[in-house]
């Protein structure tokens, strides 16, 4: 049994992990939300857990009897959290996105050899070993053409998505490319150089990545549905069980925790 400390308890991924980690026997031991919000106070039992734990604005106090810190909520909270569980000396496991790149590399730094932590812009099992499929498009001729698509709900801020950026990463790695392209308008035929990376918000969509590779004859096209958030959750306690079993202080990447790597 793990205990757990999720920071944006309330919000729906902080409760979609807390309901996947007390399913598993797990646990909370520690849940926060941000000082203003309205949850701070109550206990995990008002949003139906069988849990008496306080929902604390004291990150320091709520982290303070758990073995893994879990946060998926915003880039300006973990700028603030992250540097705190790692001087309790606190495994992480962090699935935030929208970090700019100077802000991702200030996160990086601040885990980087200092504890066990795992970050990873998805935490899909299927998304994850989409990933690795992508490192071998390599294959195909260059006169194909690579295109990411993602889907998401009409709250999530950031766009494109972090899986979608990272997946753009791994493309552009494998097939050359050097520009990312992110809509099109009047009288714009692509580049050689250019990869397409599109974004739609819509509805309650959880979450949906194509990955399209056309040639002149074919078309080869990898898509990701996850139904719900209990995907990204199910991955997160996956990840934290996994993690507690590591003792050397890195950054661990979801292949890592997969085997595919």
């Amino acid at each position: 049994m793990l205990k757990l400390c999720v920071a944006g308890a309330t919000g729906r991924m902080g409760q979609a992990i807390i309901a996947e980690a007390t399913t598993k026997g797990h646990q909370i031991t520690g849940a926060t939300e941000a000082p203003n919000n309205p949850a701070v106070g109550k206990s995990l039992r008002d949003f139906g857990f069988n849990s008496d734990i306080k929902i604390s604005a004291d990150i320091k106090k709520a982290m303070g009897d758990a073995d893994v810190f879990i946060s998926f909520t915003t880039p300006a909270a973990d700028l603030i959290n992250i540097p705190i569980a790692t001087s309790f000396g606190k495994r992480i496991i962090l699935g935030t996105t929208g970090f700019t790149a100077e802000q991702n590399k200030q996160i990086i730094a601040t885990m980087s050899d200092k504890v066990p932590a795992v970050f990873s812009p998805n935490y899909s099992i299927g998304v994850n070993i989409l990933f690795k499929l992508a490192e071998q498009l390599n294959a195909f001729p260059q006169n194909y053409d690579f295109s990411i698509n993602e889907i998401h709900h009409i709250d999530k801020k950031d766009a494109p998505s972090g899986t979608a950026k990272k997946l753009s990463e791994i493309i552009s790695s494998v097939r050359g490319y050097t520009k990312t392209i992110s809509g099109r308008e009047g009288i714009s035929p692509r580049q050689p150089q250019e990869l397409e990376v599109t974004t739609f918000r819509a509805g309650g969509i959880a979450g949906i990545h194509d990955l399209i590779v056309a040639g002149p004859n074919e078309m080869l096209r990898i898509e990701h549905t996850a139904f719900n958030r209990n995907v990204f959750a199910q991955g997160a306690v996956y990840a934290a069980e996994w993690l507690s079993h590591q003792a050397t202080p890195k950054i661990y990447s979801m292949a890592d925790v997969l085997g595919l790597n």
